[in-house]
């Protein structure tokens, strides 16, 4: 016997979090809960604006025509949403038992502005210091400049930075001029640097700085492989698709040398939960890029551990399909 829900939520953002063009003022989204034969299992369903390419309505649609099939029988093929295909692999996941409950809680602190700010939170970080700053939001030259503070406040700082595509090559160079050469090893990676995957790759040999791929990896016809300059992959699992895919992809990564870091797209505590328990089971050496959770200010039915943000429980959703 299978029976099927398909939950909505709408949790309120924190003020000023802004993506590529618009404000996001709440995180939408389903979770999918999943029955049969006394077990079940859950996932989180929630694109990205401005970064999938599947809208909320589009998801629930997709969700739903999937949910149907399954609840009578069928083993349906993958939706080819990656945030539907994302959210059920990982409710059959658990429904099946293959999601482990062990987790990897560490999270590289983001720095969204202050760099002072970042540097007291790493005084308080033990083990290995990783810490992660959005570039590409201001001047090139002030994020070389911030960087470069960071690196030189903590000597045992490893950074990764996000551009986004964001600099063209000129202002990619202008931001390395500013980072001093003997601390630029310690940059873990640069996402994605410049407009062009050509562009990142030459910034990279040229400067060394190592660079990771993120938007690429979500390109048609994107294929890992070792080349020079280029030190991991980002893995963002709400925006590349099921969990044999992402399996793939980090499974790759690794025959090349490269690091798999699994990151998130801004999803609830309930998605960071189960992102955490990827990250241990499949990446378990890499520390995972998860440090969101403040972005929203209510987690999702299950909580982060530590986290004494109120949370949003499952009887003050609505039921957006049930069979």
């Amino acid at each position: 016997m299978r029976t099927a829900t398909l939950y909505r939520f709408k949790l309120p953002m924190e003020a000023g979090i802004i993506l590529r063009y618009q404000r996001l003022k709440t995180r939408d989204g389903f979770l999918v809960h999943l029955q049969e034969n006394g077990q079940q299992g859950w996932g989180e369903i929630s694109p990205l604006p401005e970064f999938s390419k599947e809208t909320i309505e589009q998801a629930g649609q997709a969700a739903e025509t999937w949910l149907k099939q399954w609840r009578l029988g069928a083993e349906p093929d993958e939706s080819e949403l990656p945030s539907v295909a994302f959210g059920i692999s990982c409710a059959l996941a658990e429904l099946q038992g293959k999601l482990p409950k062990d987790a990897n809680y560490r999270k590289a602190p983001l720095c969204n502005g202050d760099p002072d700010e970042l540097i007291v939170r790493l005084s308080n970080m033990s083990g290995q210091k990783v810490a992660k700053v959005k570039v590409g939001l201001y001047e090139a030259v002030r994020d070389g400049m911030v960087v470069n503070v960071l690196l030189e406040a903590v000597p045992d700082l490893s950074l990764r930075l996000d551009a986004n595509r964001s600099w063209s090559r000129a202002k990619a160079d202008s931001f390395a001029k500013y980072v001093n050469p003997d601390y630029r090893n310690r940059i873990a990676f640069l996402e994605e640097p410049c407009q062009t995957p050509e562009q990142s790759l030459a910034f990279a040999r040229e400067t060394g700085i190592a660079i990771a791929w993120d938007e690429s990896v979500r390109d048609e016809g994107f294929k890992v492989e070792e080349q020079a300059g280029v030190a991991a992959v980002v893995i963002k699992p709400t925006l590349i698709g099921s969990l044999a895919r992402c399996c793939q992809l980090i499974s790759a990564a690794h025959n090349a040398g490269l690091e798999a870091v699994i990151s998130s797209s801004i999803e609830t505590s309930f998605g960071l939960t189960q992102l955490a328990r990827i990250a241990h089971w499949l990446t378990p050496a890499t520390i995972p890029g998860l440090d969101t959770l403040e972005l929203i200010q209510s987690q999702l039915v299950r909580r982060w551990p530590g986290s004494t943000m109120p949370v949003t429980g499952l009887d003050e959703l609505e039921i957006s399909w049930c069979s």
